[in-house]
């Protein structure tokens, strides 16, 4: 892959790698570290297959399109009004979320220098500055995501390096709970941390020259790389902290405060990890609002920015301190939009094709995710598990 596709695929893996990776120990140790593994590994393959549906769909439809079109040349205009309302709610939740988050980490950043700001200020300061560069297009948010990705690997290493040390083999092989419902409830948190699916369409569109290889193993790579940060860190916070402890813990700050007993310079790595993975995050995700608001609206790029950010800013500025509870909106949003309705785009375009009328038959020779029928079913009943899992 050149180094255009590598930076999409930093993109797809900044999108994904968000604040909640901090509070996956959390979820996931009462469970040990054999079961909390095997269920990250089905929540990744579930949802890098719906990403690999969607990346045929955007391809079969012409590439080059935001999820609008691509609904509308697919679904038909019932199915492209659902995709938008789907994809609209989610985005927002998800911009609010890391307006939030974000707002409250440059108030504190702020506040170290002896700058007073109040939440709103702060809020609206980000988000007029990140959005300048989520307007300057994808060339840009990708050189930016580049510096930043590479320097919360960096962060993320020093924590996994300083953590190794101090690891007890007895604490990884700790279970403190053998409920496997609450083991299921905890899929909503796991997926939401895979929820990179959004930024696809934008991708294909920016590389439109690249081989439907390389932009199915943009996506993968894109997808592998969350899984195996979430993974290490998983088993470095295990590795120090007993499940007991970490079951008591009710926020994040209580966690990263235990293991700055164990190494005093990691209150200040995790949370300069946190402000990064928000950033990251919140690129990806305004970057996939401002070029479906593009496909949609047709109007110059002033017009959508203020389209892309008015709504989140102020829905962030009235739910100030509601940063999960947004967050576990989105999560909901989040499985009909990321596993269903690429299934439904790509079972219509595959239906075309067996019916080889004259329109469609080059889309043959275009990409197709792998697994067939069999894929397809299981990737419904993935579908059907996550709901259930956020409604037990």
């Amino acid at each position: 892959m050149n180094l255009k596709l590598v930076g999409s695929s930093l993109i797809i893996a900044g999108t994904a790698l968000g604040a909640g990776m901090l509070a996956i120990p959390m979820v996931l140790a009462q469970f040990g570290l054999l079961w909390g593994t095997l269920l990250m590994l089905v929540i990744w393959l579930g949802t890098t297959y719906a990403a690999l549906l969607l990346l045929e769909a955007s391809i079969k439809s012409g590439g080059g399109l935001g999820m609008n079109t691509i609904a509308r040349k697919t679904l038909g205009k019932g199915g492209q009004l659902v995709t938008n309302g789907l994809l609209y709610a989610l985005l927002v939740c998800l911009l609010m979320a890391y307006i939030i988050g974000a707002g409250d980490l440059v108030k504190k950043m702020l506040h170290g220098v002896g700058i007073e700001m109040s939440m709103m200020q702060t809020q609206i300061l980000f988000t007029l500055v990140a959005g300048v560069v989520v307007a300057s297009g994808t060339a840009a948010i990708d050189k930016v995501n580049r510096l930043l990705f590479a320097v919360m690997v960096v962060v993320l290493g020093i924590t996994l390096f300083s953590l190794v040390p101090t690891m007890s083999f007895e604490h990884l092989l700790d279970a403190a709970s053998n409920d496997k419902v609450e083991l299921i409830k905890t899929s909503s948190v796991l997926f939401t941390s895979f929820g990179f699916m959004v930024v696809i369409p934008s991708l294909v569109t920016y590389n439109r020259d690249a081989s439907h290889r390389d932009l199915r193993n943009m996506v993968l790579v894109g997808s592998v790389i969350p899984l195996l940060c979430y993974l290490l860190w998983l088993y470095a916070v295990v590795g120090n902290l007993s499940a007991e402890q970490l079951v008591k813990f009710s926020n994040v700050s209580e966690l990263i405060a235990a293991l700055g007993t164990r190494f005093s310079g990691i209150q200040v790595i995790l949370s300069t990890f946190t402000g990064l993975a928000l950033l990251t995050s919140f690129l990806g995700v305004a970057m996939a609002l401002f070029d479906q608001n593009a496909d949609t609206f047709k109007q110059n790029k002033a017009v959508t920015y203020v389209l892309t950010f008015i709504f989140p800013l102020v829905g962030a500025l009235l739910a100030a301190d509601q940063f999960l509870s947004v967050l576990g909106y989105a999560g909901f949003i989040l499985v009909f939009l990321a596993i269903f309705v690429p299934m439904a785009m790509t079972m219509k375009l595959r239906s075309f094709e067996k019916q080889k009328s004259a329109g469609h038959e080059a889309m043959a020779e275009a990409y197709q995710a792998g697994g067939g029928s069999i894929a397809m079913g299981l990737s419904f009943v993935f579908g059907c598990f996550l709901i259930g899992a956020q409604l037990v």
